[in-house]
């Protein structure tokens, strides 16, 4: 039993930071989320709903971004008719505990991992009010591929973009890197 390991080490260690990091920052989200009443809105979905409004708007000023006072939600209109909603699920804070996970699993030195961290989060957010804007317009325009478009093209797009983040960590600037 030793033998392995001893073998697997790097390996067993990857498995134990990755999830250890993931559980850590998945449980101090939470621990985040549930300061909030039930039927509040929390801060970074609050963030990224008005950064999506605020690029919206720079191309086109029918954009009305409205809270529900029920539930926790946004609602955006565009050109009059509700497009979609913004739910704490919409705020990519799940890809950027991923994210994070990934990279302090294969970390390098501290100054790099801490810049790649903070950069590619950083990017993520940027990313993901961007799929929010684009998603607007094209269910305004195609209402009818709400699931192609949601549930398969952007998750596809930014998990793609955060795999490829994932390989220039790994082969530019992780321990493995050498």
């Amino acid at each position: 039993m030793k033998k392995y390991l001893v073998l697997y080490k790097p390996f067993l260690l990857f498995l134990g930071t990755f999830f250890g990091a993931y559980i850590l920052l998945t449980l101090l989200y939470q621990f985040f989320l549930n300061s909030f009443e039930s039927h509040k809105i929390d801060s970074i979905t609050r963030f990224v709903a008005q950064n999506t409004e605020t690029v919206l708007s720079w191309f086109d000023k029918s954009v009305i971004m409205t809270e529900s006072s029920t539930e926790p939600f946004f609602t955006l209109y565009y050109h009059q008719r509700g497009i979609l909603r913004i739910v704490e699920g919409c705020n990519g804070i799940s890809v950027i505990i991923l994210f994070v996970s990934f990279v302090l699993a294969f970390s390098g030195s501290l100054r790099n991992t801490l810049l790649f961290i903070f950069g590619g989060s950083l990017f993520i957010c940027i990313l993901n009010v961007l799929r929010i804007v684009i998603l607007t317009v094209l269910l305004f325009n195609f209402p009818e591929q709400l699931h192609l478009l949601h549930a398969i093209l952007f998750p596809l797009f930014i998990y793609g973009v955060v795999f490829i983040m994932w390989v220039i960590w790994v082969n530019k600037f992780s321990k493995y890197a050498k």
